[in-house]
């Protein structure tokens, strides 16, 4: 397992940027120095995150998107605890 987080990482598994390990490994995300848990997709080298719109859905079932500019951080949950 690699300790460093990939440029860019989506929860969607049909996304091309979507890593199954990573994700069960735990990936949270600092957004402006604030932590997000609704995040859906995150780039860091172009500063933006997708963050789901409150519970709307497109006809497929995807919930709807926003995209917002910022700083992105993200981590490992466990990099967090053993540090503690």
């Amino acid at each position: 397992m690699t300790a460093s987080l990939p440029d860019r990482l989506s929860t969607n598994p049909k996304s091309p940027h979507y890593d199954e390990a990573l994700l069960t490994r735990g990936v949270g995300i600092r957004f402006n120095g604030k932590e997000k848990t609704n995040v859906e997709e995150y780039c860091m080298s172009e500063g933006w995150v997708r963050v789901a719109a409150g519970k709307t859905v497109d006809r497929k079932g995807n919930p709807l998107t926003i995209k917002l500019s910022g700083t992105v951080e993200p981590y490992f949950h466990d990099a967090t605890t053993k540090t503690e």
